[in-house]
């Protein structure tokens, strides 16, 4: 079982707990014991199953705690939570993604105005059932209804690191059996989506009833849903569905292709087997009756007359194109990142040292580095003053100078202000090494003030990228109402650098966007926006991004040598 698993039964479990008034410190010893978890370089549950007295070693894991752990690792939940979840409905707890609505708001919505959906939530606030509610008022009001819409739109689908971490762990634990020959992901998450619907996995197997078996009492999996000789399909402990699709050897190429996707990809794949006298499904590609290709992806693509296309970039926006033209690009991989170039430390909201970031990335096989603490706007996560930060690069100069073979860039993640003015003055910023803007508050604005501000930052010498551009939250918040347009354009005309933000909630800018900027020779940066040395591993997330950009190593300028990196710095 994932860490990140047992961490979100934490989470869930504080979240309802919340919702129905718990003691405030126990609420904040689960959500502690979760971020712990999450941050762990470590498996939980082999601790838990080898060496279980370690477990309240851990910061912040006491004998209750510890104890939960080995319930969810032997389990694969908690009773607890099993029970808080048929008293509380589902769509209460959605109601916690809602913007400006916490768990103390949905709490007196569910227990004074027995609102158990988001049906019940939508109707009392445009009766203006919620206006008149003390605390509340108009102004919420109108926040629950722009919240309810975008929840619509973000549907019940979930995040990418979220559905992969499941789907890698039963793909890892089926494939150790001794009647799977292949397996595979598919659909959305193979080809890497910003969010995923559900998850499907093909496997050629010669006792599919032993794996169907397999998967059925997988610590991960809550329900069987339906059962066939070929096809499963069951709910995850999370909510998520399932796919489980046996297929023949002759076929798995052909199958993969279709159940990956996209259906717009597959249209313009049909329609060139038509032109050529072939007939192209899941269980092939035909002649009349006879099967001329299907065992591999790449069989069925040669017979097509094309090489073999990456998942990421099969949505009909690029490829086909790309191949006419002979400019199939060869996409980035993470192995390709050199340095990471967004990050935090305890001298703001983070929770490891200079040091302790300077070193998790070295190891990583970094050869640079730019710490980015927050400006002193941000006063939730403790942001800096022109005085604390001078003395914070004085702290890292200080920490350079004790390691070697990783340079460390004296940055900072400074707020472009509602006003359009930058948090901290021109003669602080000229001093850094790395300049980061970004914009935190007034989201909401017009798209005029939103293009204005974005336009200041970017006209400013000392300003090196704007980072996660658009201010978005996946799922939770919608993105700033930008004109793209216009800032891509003065992005290359002064060279301000863009950045893919890979931490799974952002992932901003977004594919389509990235694209764009490649097309206008601007420079991407991907950053983990790292506030741990376990952070740093989402930087995968960001290289999933760019690929399905279309990006290649050329147009990411992290994947440069120190040495060639360096001549970028200045604008």
């Amino acid at each position: 079982m994932q860490n990140s698993e047992i961490a979100r039964q934490f989470e869930e479990l504080a979240d309802l707990l919340e919702i129905q008034g718990a003691n405030p410190f126990r609420l904040r010893a689960y959500r502690n014991a979760a971020r712990t978890i999450s941050g762990l370089p470590e498996s939980i549950e082999d601790i838990a199953k080898n060496t279980p007295k370690e477990l309240q070693s851990l910061p912040g894991i006491g004998k209750d705690l510890a104890e939960k752990i080995e319930t969810i690792v032997e389990s694969g939940t908690l009773p607890q939570l099993e029970t808080l979840k048929e008293e509380i409905p589902a769509d209460v707890v959605r109601m916690l993604n809602i913007p400006g609505i916490g768990p103390k708001k949905v709490a007196f919505l569910f227990s004074e105005l027995s609102i158990h959906s988001l049906d019940d939530l939508k109707a009392a606030a445009e009766q203006g059932v919620i206006a008149e509610q003390k605390g509340f008022g108009k102004k919420t009001a109108q926040i629950i209804l722009e919240g309810l819409e975008h929840l619509s739109q973000a549907g019940n689908r979930v995040r990418l690191a979220d559905a992969k971490a499941q789907s890698d762990e039963i793909i890892h634990d089926l494939q150790t059996l001794d009647s799977v020959q292949q397996i595979s992901e598919a659909g959305s998450c193979r080809r890497r989506k910003e969010t995923v619907g559900d998850l499907d996995i093909l496997i050629t197997s010669n006792a599919p009833g032993a794996v169907m078996d397999a998967l059925a009492n997988h610590p991960l999996v809550n329900t069987v849903l339906a059962r066939g000789e070929t096809k499963q399909r069951v709910r995850l402990n999370s909510g998520l569905e399932m796919d489980l699709r046996v297929v023949s050897e002759e076929s798995y190429g052909a199958a993969l292709l279709y159940f990956t996707g996209s259906k717009e990809h597959n249209i313009v794949l049909r329609r060139r087997s038509q032109e050529r006298g072939l007939k192209l499904n899941e269980y092939g590609l035909f002649r009349k009756d006879k099967l001329v290709s299907g065992k591999t992806e790449e069989d069925v693509y040669q017979t097509l007359d094309l090489p073999w296309i990456p998942p990421e970039i099969r949505e009909n926006r690029m490829e086909f194109t790309a191949v006419e033209e002979n400019k199939l690009p060869e996409l980035i991989e993470l192995k390709q990142i050199r340095g990471d170039l967004h990050m935090h430390t305890t001298a703001t909201d983070g929770t490891a040292s200079i040091l302790e970031m300077a070193e998790g990335a070295k190891a990583k096989g970094y050869q640079y580095i730019a710490i980015t603490d927050h400006s002193k706007r941000v006063t939730m996560a403790n942001g800096l003053d022109a005085k604390r930060l001078r003395a914070h690069w004085k702290a890292i100069e200080k920490v350079q100078s004790k390691i070697s073979g990783i340079q460390i860039l004296k940055g900072i993640e400074c707020d472009i202000l509602e006003d359009g003015s930058m948090d901290l003055p021109d003669d602080v910023l000229s001093e850094a090494d790395w300049v980061i803007a970004v914009l935190h508050y007034g989201l909401k604005q017009s798209q005029e003030q939103i293009n204005q501000r974005l336009l200041n930052a970017i006209q400013n010498p000392h300003v090196s990228i704007l980072g996660h551009l658009s201010g978005r939250l996946i799922g939770k918040r919608p993105s700033a109402d930008l004109n793209y347009s216009e800032i891509l354009k003065a992005c290359a005309d002064h060279g301000t650098m863009l950045e893919i933000n890979a931490h799974p909630m952002r992932l901003d800018i977004d594919d389509i966007h990235a694209a764009k900027a490649k097309e206008l020779g601007i420079p991407i940066v991907i950053n983990t926006d790292a506030h741990s040395v376990k952070g740093l591993d989402v930087m995968q997330y960001g290289v999933y991004q760019a690929r399905r950009a279309g990006l290649s190593k050329k147009d990411v300028a992290n994947t440069k040598t120190w040495k060639q990196f360096q001549k970028l710095l200045k604008k």
